[in-house]
C-alpha cells in the first residue's frame, strides 16, 4: 500500500468509524452534586433526539433536577449513578423506602436485569417483642408494630408464634447474602440494575462512546471524540508515511552508479492519553474516617464500582472535580485524556500533587 492508498483508505473507512456523533452529546438534569451523566444507550426526554437512545432507555428530571428512571411494572426510580463500563445504574426510592418498592417490584417490560436475587421473608412484629433486640425495616414500621425481613426460615419459624408473616418473596440484591441468620435492615441500599443490549462494554473502556451508526440504521458503532479521531487519523497517516519512505525501491540501475544508503527513519509513536506529569498535577486525597469526597461524588469509584474506604487514595480530575481511586483513573488516564464521567477534557492542574487526610 503506497501512501496515496493510504490515505484514500483512511479517509474513505477509518476516519467516518471514528468521528463522534456530535447530535448526541452528554445531557446532564441538576447542576450541583446530583449530576449524572445521561447518553447512549440513555435519552435525556425533551433534550436529546429519539435516534440518541436505545429502545426502553429513555430518562426523564423532575423540577428539582432529580434524574428519574421510570420501569413499566415498578414505577419511578431517583438515578444516583450510570456506569457505562460495567453496563450498570443505580437507583433508589424517591420516599426512602425501598423495601416496601421491593415487594412488588418488577422489571418486566424494561431491557434491565437484576444479577442477584434472595428469598426474604417479611414479618410483621409487636414493637415492645422486636425493640432493642431485632434490626426493623423503620420506614415499613410503627409505634406498634415493626417490619423484619430475613433470609433464614429456622429463624422464621422461631418468631411466628408472636409474628405474622407478611410474603415470602425474591428480593433483588446487589450482592449475595451469605451465612445471614439474622434481621436485615440495609435493603434500603441502592437497587443496582445492569443491561446487555446494547453491549458497549469494549467501546466504553476505551474511551468511545456507542451509537447508532447512521440515522436510518440499528447498527450500533464506537465512537470517539475529535481530538481522538483526529490523533488517530494523524497516526495511521504519519505511520504510512514511514512505512512508505521506509521501503526499499527496486529499479532498473543504470551502469556504473554507486548504491545509495537508506537513512533509517525514526519510529513516530501517538500518546492517545496523558503523559505522566500531567496526571501527577491532578490532586490526590487520602480518605479519613468519614470517607468525604470534595465535588459532585458518590461514595462509589465509577471506574471499578467498589465503595471507597478510609485511608485509600483517590485522585479528582479539575474543574469537574471527579474522584476515583487513583489507580483506576490513572491507568484510564494513560489511555484517554478525558474524564470517564462527563467526557470533559481538563487542562492540567496548575499545582503539583499533594496528600492530605478528610
Amino acid at each position: 500500500m503506497d501512501i496515496v492508498q493510504a490515505v484514500f483508505f483512511l479517509l474513505f473507512f477509518i476516519f467516518p468509524l471514528i468521528v463522534s456523533a456530535e447530535y448526541c452529546e452528554t445531557s446532564f438534569c441538576g447542576n450541583d452534586g446530583d449530576v449524572v451523566p445521561i447518553r447512549f444507550p440513555f435519552q435525556l426526554e425533551r433534550k436529546q433526539s429519539g435516534n440518541c437512545s436505545f429502545p426502553g432507555f429513555r430518562i426523564g428530571c423532575n423540577s428539582h433536577g432529580k434524574t428519574i428512571l421510570k420501569l413499566p411494572n415498578s414505577g419511578q426510580f431517583f438515578v444516583r449513578d450510570i456506569s457505562y463500563i460495567s453496563q450498570q445504574i443505580s437507583l433508589y426510592d424517591p420516599d426512602n423506602c425501598l423495601p416496601g418498592r421491593l415487594q412488588s417490584f418488577n422489571l418486566s417490560g424494561s431491557p434491565f436485569l437484576v444479577s442477584f436475587y434472595h428469598n426474604y421473608t417479611f414479618l410483621s412484629c409487636p414493637a415492645q417483642l422486636t425493640k432493642s433486640r431485632y434490626a426493623a425495616i423503620d420506614c415499613l414500621s410503627n409505634s406498634t408494630t415493626s417490619v423484619l425481613a430475613t433470609i433464614s426460615m429456622s429463624l422464621v419459624n422461631s418468631m411466628t408464634p408472636s409474628c405474622q408473616i407478611i410474603s415470602t418473596l425474591p428480593v433483588p440484591v446487589s450482592w449475595p447474602v451469605q451465612y445471614d441468620e439474622g434481621f436485615s435492615n440495609d435493603l434500603n441500599n441502592d437497587l443496582r440494575l445492569t443491561w446487555y443490549a446494547p453491549d458497549c462494554s469494549d467501546c466504553e473502556s476505551s474511551g468511545g462512546v456507542c451509537g447508532f451508526k447512521s440515522s436510518n440504521s440499528q447498527e450500533i458503532g464506537c465512537f470517539y471524540n475529535s481530538k481522538s479521531a483526529l490523533a488517530f487519523a494523524a497516526g495511521i497517516g504519519l505511520c504510512a508515511c514511514f512505512m512508505d519512505s521506509s521501503r526499499p525501491r527496486f529499479t532498473r540501475q543504470l551502469r556504473n552508479t554507486v548504491p545509495v544508503a537508506v537513512t533509517p527513519q525514526p519510529t513516530i509513536v501517538v500518546v492517545m492519553g496523558l503523559d505522566e506529569s500531567t496526571i501527577e498535577s491532578y490532586q490526590k486525597v487520602v480518605l479519613g474516617e468519614s470517607k468525604r469526597l470534595p465535588g459532585p461524588n458518590c461514595s462509589t469509584c465509577s471506574i471499578c464500582l467498589s465503595e471507597y474506604c478510609s485511608k485509600e487514595t483517590i485522585r479528582c480530575i479539575p474543574e469537574c472535580k471527579h474522584c476515583f481511586h487513583a489507580d483506576c483513573i490513572d491507568e484510564w488516564l494513560r489511555m484517554n485524556s478525558s474524564c470517564p464521567l462527563c467526557r470533559n477534557s481538563p487542562s492540567p492542574s496548575p499545582a503539583r500533587a499533594s496528600s492530605h487526610n478528610t
